[in-house]
């Protein structure tokens, strides 16, 4: 077969007329472009706005080839305009036929009305199982509709649906498997391509068994999962998701840490683990000796097994055809362009399935991935001081995009198979192309630009700019004064290659996705750089390892599992690297979010371009960001450190829910209730330095106080849990109960008079009486709340009353039976509703009310009376809501309050 330069492959010749920027090709990045804004605007729109769109382009197409043809200067770029129609014409034709068909069925007017329907349907994903309230489990599914029946109709069709279910009986199901259900039909969200929303009631009834392709991936994905046992939780739930994207088993509070940290790309299978896959396949089969067509061959097979196993979402989609376009233009020896592939990824996607127009994991694939294309390369050369020529910047930049399987933030952030690109790594030193030699070796004139490996000499006015590895020698220069041929100066203050690299990709691919991180989630990630940087190197052996192990597992199960050992310490580190960064200052600065936050971010960029031009500007941005580091992480800990010095009780940000923590010696704490979310429990518990926990207090069984404990237990030693002697909630007390045992944690009940010292708290249960029924109050859940246990705590310089939930009846009883004492401070009961009794809070006497309530609840708590009562009654009080922690601290023999302040990234989800 005729020679290919599969050396380097990174200099590509355009077609006459194609236009090249910055040395790429750009015929098909408009197109991709105009398809992709036309899809998103449409999807909301009716099918005759579709309709009348793709008209118009099909117009401006014929109406641009006739002026083109009369006016020369519209030639350059005739190719672009039209294909950019063409592609227009044909998306918006699609969407408007896709729009019609699941507006216009007779199901989408059947989930106008709520019916209820029988109906079989074929799952198209795996059943996403997530843990709801009271720790029930419910299930997330696409499928299609495949026939439905009502009471006075039975069709056959052929719809997309979203299916939302409950129970266990849905986890064993996989794609292509076919099953029966009984369903509420609900309206779908606008501007998704889904005819309607199937509220399942009842069990799935399996009607075929899935296909073979899928019952294939199916074993290798359990096998895979039951290897993962041998290794800790936190990294039992991490390989899997990161290798095949099962995220079955995977710990919140990793998950969590990555999202926080950019990381949470490597939650779920991205581009850079199917790059990893096929550079592993073009490697063996270049050890075996194959042909260059065979080794693009399996290196295709190998990624297109890999998507079906790992599933087809996204971000593997795009991987997956960008690398299916490299690896025909390796196999053909033809030029490769990563920005054309890019582009050629995003057009074909989007033009079968626009539903992706409007994913945000589409969208930080794509922009992270462009990042790396066009801004990493010159980055990497302005680190490394190397000047760069048009050839030089398109080498660098199909390189860059196809030998750096980095990434960061919210979405994969590779460009997938970078090694069907290169062939070899960037230190390969074989001879150039024929092409790229002979301009090495031109006559007077001629440039040594864009090459690398060899030794060059240029007559007078050549070009000897940007070599890489190359000796190069001018006549009209002077001689060299360095070893290849560079004056010393310019050497001085240069980062190495790889240095220069590993820091550009993922500085690139985060500066590219943080417009739609600020779309998404309203936030600036600071610590994705860094932790990208120090996580990167695990993520290959664990990639490697973990698809072997995979493989192996259905055959020789003890070989899988010492497979995963070494995978289990590349985990664990790209873990320890995510918490790391989650604990850093101002890891994540808060930023509006939508339209507004995206025009301050522009605005931000702007300033920084402008300011990093000049370089005495450059030197007062450099000095003024200096100083605002030093403030915040110098001057701010010492004037306002978190947590307070000497602090006796904090009560937790959680939510909307209760979670304090009393002080009880150093390193040491007393959780009472531990909020909805073990994440935002854990954190908190981070950030007092707390590791051991001799006692927590649950309340009542409420899931916004007990449903955090997990995040309790994670990595501390729990002593002993007490709960409430009067049984309510069977259900949530016995998987409760379940629990503590299989932790092997001591559950006790205390009677009223109970008494610990722990520290400085002392610690003294008021309420309930095991022997009586909790009084019955008038709204659902009042028996659980006015079962809760009331607990006085006093300290050397005041005390506090937790009172947990307890409405009207039971402060009642407790003013009657004589058991309440006066308290400094009050922890208003459940969370400021309109349920309490004003000679209960005259009683207590407080002169500070604290209140543990999520922003923007849906309770309307706190209730305006009970505001008004504590104020009139003379107490000032203290929302976490609105002030972030609460911390009790003493202060001149006095208790008083100390307020952290709000941070909206430490609250749940």
């Amino acid at each position: 077969m005729p020679a290919t330069p599969e050396g380097t492959g990174l200099d590509s010749a355009a077609a006459p007329g194609v236009q090249m920027i910055g040395g790429h090709t750009w015929i098909l990045t408009c197109p991709a472009l105009a398809v992709w804004a036309v899809t998103l605007a449409l999807l909301s729109s009716p099918p005759t706005a579709g309709l009348t769109v793709s008209a118009l382009s099909v117009l401006g197409a014929f109406g641009t080839a006739v002026l083109a043809h009369r006016h020369h200067r519209w030639r350059p770029w005739r190719n672009v305009i039209i294909a950019a129609l063409a592609c227009t014409a044909a998306a918006s034709a699609s969407v408007a036929t896709r729009v019609h068909a699941v507006t216009t069925a007779p199901i989408a007017d059947l989930a106008r009305h709520g019916a209820t329907i029988t109906a079989e349907i074929t799952l198209t994903d795996d059943p996403k199982i997530k843990l709801g309230r009271f720790h029930q489990e419910q299930v997330v599914v696409h499928a299609t509709l495949d026939t439905y029946r009502t009471p006075h109709l039975r069709e056959a069709v052929s719809l997309p649906v979203l299916v939302l279910a409950h129970g266990p009986e849905w986890r064993p199901l996989l794609p292509s498997q076919r099953v029966q259900v009984a369903a509420r039909l609900a309206e779908p969200t606008p501007g998704e391509l889904t005819a309607a929303v199937l509220l399942v009631r009842g069990s799935p009834k399996v009607l075929t068994s899935p296909s073979r392709l899928q019952a294939i991936a199916g074993t290798l994905r359990a096998g895979l999962r039951t290897a993962t046992d041998v290794l800790p939780p936190d990294q039992r739930g991490l390989l899997p998701g990161l290798v095949v994207g099962d995220v079955s088993r995977m710990d919140p509070q990793v998950s969590a840490d990555l999202k926080e940290s950019g990381l949470n790309h490597l939650n779920a299978v991205s581009g850079t683990n199917l790059s990893i896959v096929a550079g592993a396949a073009l490697a063996l089969s270049r050890v075996a000796g194959l042909p260059l067509a065979v080794r693009a061959g399996l290196a295709a097979v190998a990624m297109i097994g890999f998507a079906v196993v790992a599933r087809p979402s996204p971000s593997v989609l795009r991987a997956l055809l960008m690398g299916l376009v490299a690896a025909i233009a390796l196999g053909t020896g033809r030029p490769k362009d990563g920005m054309a592939a890019l582009s050629a990824a995003v057009l074909l996607l989007i033009l079968f399935s626009p539903d992706l127009a409007i994913s945000y994991g589409f969208a930080l694939s794509v922009c992270a991935t462009a990042g790396i294309l066009l801004l990493a390369p010159r980055w990497r050369d302005r680190l490394t001081h190397h000047p760069r020529t048009t050839a030089d910047t398109r080498a660098a930049a199909t390189s860059q995009a196809d030998t750096r399987p980095a990434a960061t933030s919210q979405a994969d952030t590779s460009p997938t198979v970078t090694t069907l690109y290169t062939g070899t790594s960037q230190s390969d030193t074989r001879p150039p192309p024929a092409h790229t030699r002979d301009s090495a070796s031109g006559p007077s004139g001629g440039s040594c630009s864009g090459l690398s490996g060899g030794s060059c000499s240029s007559p007078s006015g050549g070009s000897c700019s940007g070599l890489s590895g190359w000796s190069c020698s001018d006549p009209s220069a002077g001689p060299p004064s360095g070893p290849s041929g560079e004056a010393p100066s310019t050497r001085r203050g240069r980062l190495p290659r790889w240095v220069a690299e590993a820091v550009a990709v993922p500085a690139a691919a985060q500066v590219a996705v943080t417009p739609i991180l600020v779309l998404m989630a309203g936030q600036v990630s600071l610590a994705a750089i860094p932790a990208n940087l120090l996580a990167g190197p695990a993520v290959a052996p664990a990639t490697l390892l973990g698809f072997a192990a995979a493989l192996v597992a259905p055959f020789w199960p003890e070989a899988a599992r010492i497979i995963v050992i070494p995978a289990g310490y590349a985990v664990g580190w790209i873990i320890m690297v995510a918490r790391w960064a989650v604990n850093l200052p101002l890891a994540t600065l808060p930023w509006p979010g939508g339209i507004p936050g995206l025009a301050l971010l522009t605005l931000a960029a702007v300033a920084v371009t402008l300011l990093v031009r000049r370089r005495a500007w450059r030197a007062v941005a450099l000095a003024v960001a200096a100083g605002v580091l030093v403030a915040v992480l110098v001057v701010r800990p010492v004037v306002a450190p978190w947590p307070p010095r000497a602090w006796l009780m904090v009560v937790c940000d959680v939510g909307q829910g209760d979670g304090l923590v009393l002080a009880a010696g150093p390193g040491r704490g007393v959780v009472v209730d531990t909020g909805p979310d073990p994440v935002t429990m854990d954190r908190c518990l981070r950030r007092l330095d707390i590791t051991d926990v001799p006692l927590v207090i649950l309340t009542h069984p409420h899931a916004d106080h007990i449903d955090g404990l997990s995040g309790v237990l994670r990595g501390r030693r729990v002593g002993a849990v007490v709960v409430s002697p009067q049984r309510t909630l069977d259900n949530q007390a016995s998987r409760l109960t379940a629990d503590l045992a299989r932790q092997r944690i001591p559950q006790w009940t205390a009677p009223p008079g109970t008494h610990w010292r722990l520290g400085p708290s002392e610690l003294t249960v008021l309420a309930p009486e095991p022997t009586r029924a909790p009084p019955n109050g008038q709204g659902e859940g009042s028996a659980a709340n006015n079962s809760s246990v009331v607990v006085h705590v006093r300290w050397r310089a005041g005390s506090a009353l937790l009172s947990g939930d307890i409405e009207t009846e039971a402060q009642d009883a407790l003013l009657r039976g004589g058991m309440l004492p006066p308290a400094d401070i009050l922890k208003v009961p459940h969370h400021g509703s309109p349920r309490q009794d004003s000679a209960f809070f005259g009683a207590v006497g407080a002169s500070a009310a604290l209140i543990s309530v999520g922003e923007g609840n849906d309770y309307g708590h706190p209730a305006q009376p009970t505001l008004s009562l504590l104020r009139r009654l003379g107490a000032r009080v203290y929302r976490t809501d609105r002030s972030g922690d609460l911390a009790v601290v003493e202060r001149e023999g006095r208790l008083a309050i100390v307020t952290r302040g709000p941070q909206g990234g430490d609250r749940p989800p």
